[in-house]
Formats: structure tokens, sequence, C-alpha cells
């Protein structure tokens, strides 16, 4: 398949249906030619009195990032053959997500997994389903894939 300029975004974090929406991007990616994105964002620290604190936070929660970062790119580069673009933020996942959408125009479809948990989707997915959206920009088509899903059932799928 040729190699497109398009960008397929996953956001990182610790769920195991991430990892379903990082599988499903990769195989889609490998189908059509296009490139994986990982998103990691973490949060400032709010210890903005004790400063040796808040320095100590942030190094420990962008360290945290970057391992979650590293393993997802070792999944994705299993499936596509490729390093995927990792991209390690601070601040509110929304907001970065949505800053992100408006300095990257290659992003073209941001693939998020639905959580299995009984007691809601996840955030972002909640967010799209009231219609609260992820983006005050660009619009950026979205994927929702079932976190329950087996590999073998998004390979059908792609």
């Amino acid at each position: 398949m040729p190699q497109s300029n398009r960008k397929f975004l996953v956001i990182a974090d610790d769920s195991t249906e991430c990892r379903t929406a990082l599988y499903f991007a990769a195989r889609r990616a490998q189908a059509t030619g296009a490139h994986v994105s990982i998103l990691a964002t973490h949060q400032p620290s709010d210890f903005n009195h004790w400063i040796g604190v808040a320095e100590t936070a942030k190094r420990e929660a962008e360290s945290a990032a970057e391992t979650l970062l590293e393993s997802m790119a070792e999944d994705a580069e299993a499936v596509t053959g490729e390093r995927p673009e990792l991209l390690l933020r601070e601040g509110d996942v929304r907001a970065v997500l949505s800053q992100l959408l408006e300095d990257d125009p290659l992003i073209s479809l941001l693939v998020l997994a639905a959580a299995k948990a009984s007691d809601g989707p996840g955030p972002l997915v909640t967010a799209l389903a009231r219609g609260k959206g992820l983006f005050t920009g660009r619009a950026v088509p979205v994927t929702v894939v079932p976190g329950d899903m087996e590999a073998d059932e998004i390979d059908a799928l792609v």
C-alpha cells in the first residue's frame, strides 16, 4: 500500500480499551498507508507553593507518560512495521487535543475506544455522545471502537 501523509491519532491511557483503539488504528493505518500518532498528556501539578514538590511531581508524571508512550509505540510498530509519532503534552487532554488538531492538518482520524466498565464509555466518548464535542476548531472524524472488541474482529474489518 502506498504511503500517505494522513495520521490516525490515538489518545494514550492505561486502559485495556486504549490498546484496542491502538490496534484498530494501527491495522487501519497499515491497510491504508497512513501513519499512527499517539498522544499522552499529563496534568500540571498543583504544588505551586512547594516548588521542589511540583518539579518532582511533574518529572514523575512525564516519566509515566513516556513509559506508556514507549509501550504503545512498540505495539503499533509490531503491527505497522513503522515507528508511530509520539506526542507528549502537558495539560487537560481535551484542550491539548483541540490545539493539536488545529496545529496538525495531517491528522485525519481520531480513534477512541469505549470503556467496558459499567460506569460509562469514558470521558472523551461521553463528551462526544453528549454533543459537547472534543474540538473547538477543525472537525475530524472520530471512530469509536468497542473496548471489548477482539483483534480477530478488528482484523476482519480492515
